[in-house]
């Protein structure tokens, strides 16, 4: 097994996942087989019982793990499944520990940071980089592992200690250090800053870890002279010094590591040249310099509740663009927070409630994503009850789902006080229920988790067509509450269709509106299975209906990839005057020439 440890230096937020998830995508596009592991030295166990505001999104994995989002980008960049274990946190190490201690495991001695703490996170590295996570058997050949935080907070220096033991273990062709830091550029001067960096480096060098390539961040490409002083100042060839400048979009970041040559220098301190090709990504590129090109736009409205932070939505956001592209259309995301839509902001802050309700209904479709607690549920439903009424293309997700039900029952059933016991314990008519196995004392890891099925009870509806009239699906879930089974009949009686049901057929998993343009609601959360090419079929359905492709889309029964055998589109996307640019890369997904879609 080859490792490659990805640091960061300076600041946080440099985009050391995006560059851990590229380097494994090129990796993977030189012919190996490829895992990752994120490290967060945070003492949570978990990522469970963070909030959004704090970290980010949870992200789900099929085994129920409850993690980074970082594991996000490595899933959809290298197109793999991953495990909780590919999560390593300060909490699952030493717990892991204690409970060994508590069994007498350590035979009386007494438990240190070194060398138990140390010893136990290299065991959990080398088990974790020997799952397999690409559905072939064996492990990888190699593991890129993400180092969370800066060089020098202080709760991972552990992890630091341990992994410059485990770098002397594995020896040299077996680990390779990339190390992303910071060059910034004053505005006073003009003048890229190397100082920066090369105290990262010097504290890096002073704990026992030397970095072989540096990945640099900074607004425009490194100059000539800058990259030499770096080399010269930090010890790393001038050849293994890579920008890492600002792009459009992310999915140009595997391609400046491939024009630069990253990879080769990788494969050299790896000891792998002899067994590794050429990276292929000409499909990679296309799909990359397509996103660019689109101009027409699709506008969604994301009624949510941590709108002030992008991250929370990560996977929702990337699920939405992954559809926009294969749609052929620009996506423009209207954030609407979803309190801002009720009867008291109207009172207390007229201005944000006229802007919010001008945005929900300017907007070519509506998504409403999951959350927890009572704050902005009203807006929801107001929400679910404006695209309902006024035949806007809708999805609802966890949540979502469950605002758009109990929307139904009030305003379809007249049941006036229908609620969530969640919002409303004592509510008589309780549309959505604490389900019996959850714990209301104990937060971490009680929910529904990870992946389950879902079957489809009818087939002639939209959602089983775009999943390719497939008789079930297997999508992630992280949720306490789901629709009560007792007013299922009262609601389809009344024109909801509970088209998705589990494999007791008492569990709800997809609604729709089978006479509306596109209402769709999943107590699921398709987003973490959504790739670049290959989108997510409700998300796909929301984009399509929204620019009005569904019909089109929905006519040819099945959603699938169409490339020839060559690696072309046998059509050519008109993209309004650069209809032959990409005609000839190996474009895939839907594609649009200004008569419909065509798969």
């Amino acid at each position: 097994m080859k490792y490659v440890l990805v640091t960061g230096g300076v600041v946080s937020g440099l985009g050391k996942g995006v560059t851990a998830s590229s380097i494994g995508l090129i990796l993977k596009a030189c012919g190996l087989r490829v895992t990752s592991i994120k490290i967060d030295p945070y003492l949570n166990t978990d990522a469970g019982t963070m909030s959004p505001f704090e970290h980010g999104e949870v992200f789900v994995l099929d085994d129920g793990g409850e993690v980074d989002l970082d594991l996000g980008n490595y899933e959809r960049f290298l197109d793999i499944k991953l495990t909780r274990d590919n999560n390593i946190t300060t909490g699952k190490i030493y717990q892991s520990v204690l409970e060994k201690e508590r069994r007498g495991d350590y035979l009386g001695k007494t438990v240190q940071v070194v060398p138990h703490i140390t010893d136990a996170i290299q065991e959990w590295i080398e088990r974790a980089a020997a799952i397999p996570v690409d559905g072939k058997d064996g492990p990888a050949d190699v593991c890129v592992i993400e180092l969370g935080g800066t060089i020098g907070d202080i709760e991972s220096m552990p992890f630091i200690e341990g992994l410059g033991q485990f770098s002397y273990r594995v020896g040299a062709g077996n680990f390779c250090l990339v190390h992303v830091s910071l060059v910034p550029v004053l505005n006073v001067v003009g003048e890229q800053k190397t100082k920066p960096t090369q105290h990262s480096v010097r504290g890096l060098r002073s704990l026992g870890l030397m970095p072989n390539i540096l990945a640099c961040r900074s607004t425009t490409a490194l100059e000539e002279n800058v990259k030499e002083k770096l080399s010269r100042f930090c010890h790393v060839p001038f050849e293994n010094i890579i920008t890492l400048y600002d792009v459009s979009n992310i999915w140009h970041v595997p391609l400046l590591l491939r024009d630069q040559k990253a990879h080769e220098a990788i494969l050299k301190v790896l000891d792998l040249k002899s067994v590794a090709c050429e990276p292929v990504l000409a499909e990679w590129t296309s799909r990359a310099d397509l996103c660019d090109m689109l101009h027409e736009p699709v506008r969604i409205a994301m009624v949510g509740k941590y709108t002030g932070l992008s991250d929370s939505y990560l996977s929702v956001l990337k699920a939405l663009l992954h559809a926009s592209v294969a749609c052929r259309r620009k996506l423009c995301i209207d954030w609407v927070p979803a309190s801002d839509l009720e009867i008291a902001t109207a009172q207390e802050n007229p201005d944000a409630y006229r802007s919010a309700w001008s945005l929900l209904k300017g907007a070519d479709g509506i998504l409403v994503p999951g959350g927890f607690g009572d704050r902005g549920v009203e807006g929801k439903i107001f929400a679910a009850k404006y695209a309902r009424e006024n035949r806007k293309p809708y999805l609802g997700i966890c949540l979502g789902m469950q605002t758009a039900v109990i929307e139904f029952a009030r305003s379809v059933l007249g049941m006036e006080d229908a609620n969530s016991t969640e919002f409303n314990a004592h509510t008589r008519n309780p549309c959505v229920i604490f389900m019996p196995e959850g714990s209301k004392t104990h937060m971490g890891g009680t929910m529904r988790l990870g992946s389950r099925r879902t079957y489809f009870q009818v087939m002639d509806c939209k959602s089983a067509k775009l999943y390719g009239n497939r008789s079930f699906v297997d999508e992630r879930h992280r949720h306490r509450y789901e629709v009560n089974p007792d007013m299922v009949p009262q609601l389809e009686a009344a024109g909801l269709s509970f088209t998705g049901k589990d494999e007791t057929g008492r569990r709800m998993e997809i609604i729709e509106l089978p006479n509306h343009p596109y209402f769709v609601g999943v107590q699921f959360h398709p987003e973490f299975k959504s790739r670049p090419g290959k989108p997510s079929a409700v998300f796909l359905g929301l984009i399509a209906a929204s620019c009005g492709q569904l019909e089109a889309l929905l006519k040819k029964g099945t959603v699938k990839s169409c490339v020839l055998s060559n690696g072309t589109s046998p059509i050519k996307p008109q993209l309004n005057g650069n209809a032959n640019k990409l005609a000839n890369g190996p474009l895939v997904g839907i594609y649009y020439n200004g008569n419909g879609l065509h798969v």
